[in-house]
């Protein structure tokens, strides 16, 4: 009955469970990748703006992104998406969750965060592609991504992962849920605790 259930995200050692000390090395890899990513702060987020942005601002098309994936030439899916102000600048971003295209398996997931294109002028660049600003989840980590949610300024998901290469592609083992918020000028990220290890 306990091989059934899906574990947290843990290293993988053979022979052994995932315990509280894993998840500390989980969130500092997850964090890893959200602190390299590009410098986390769309160009316009500044603490007072030059012009003021109107409510009908519209949020960047994921379709129109380019993701830095090798998808072998095609265009990666955006399989969710979330729109809001994310860091309080008068501008809405778009979170998207993108993977390659397949048939049959679960191709890892990248999460990020993109802003709509801009001159330097800041008068806008009408039909360029959005920036990406922030990468949540690199689709080399290998993990993919459920229960997405951008709810105010706070996006969650739960990462799906796996604890060995034996374990087939389709059916993730590990998971962990997440959640990232802009504070203090760039996104943080909160692991939620390990059910069942409070």
């Amino acid at each position: 009955m306990e091989s059934s259930r899906v574990q947290p995200l843990g290293p993988d050692l053979a022979h052994t469970h995932p315990r509280p000390v894993h998840w500390l090395a989980t969130a500092a890899a997850v964090a890893a990748v959200v602190a390299g990513s590009s410098v986390l702060q769309p160009s316009g987020a500044k603490a007072t703006t030059t012009a003021p942005h109107t409510a009908a601002a519209k949020a960047p098309d994921p379709r129109a992104a380019r993701y830095p994936m090798d998808c072998g030439g095609a265009r990666p899916d955006v399989v969710d998406r979330g729109s809001g102000d994310l860091d309080g600048d008068g501008r809405p971003e778009t979170v998207a969750v993108v993977r390659c295209h397949s048939a049959t398996g679960t191709p890892p997931s990248g999460v990020y965060v993109l802003s709509s294109a801009e001159r330097a002028d800041g008068n806008g660049g009408k039909g360029a592609a959005p920036r990406i600003v922030a990468t949540f989840v690199d689709p080399e980590e290998g993990m993919s991504i459920r229960d997405f949610a951008v709810r105010g300024k706070k996006v969650s998901a739960t990462l799906l992962g796996y604890s060995s290469r034996k374990v087939p592609r389709c059916c993730p083992d590990l998971q962990r849920q997440v959640n990232w918020q802009w504070r203090d000028g760039k996104f943080v990220l909160k692991a939620l605790p390990v059910p069942g290890s409070v």
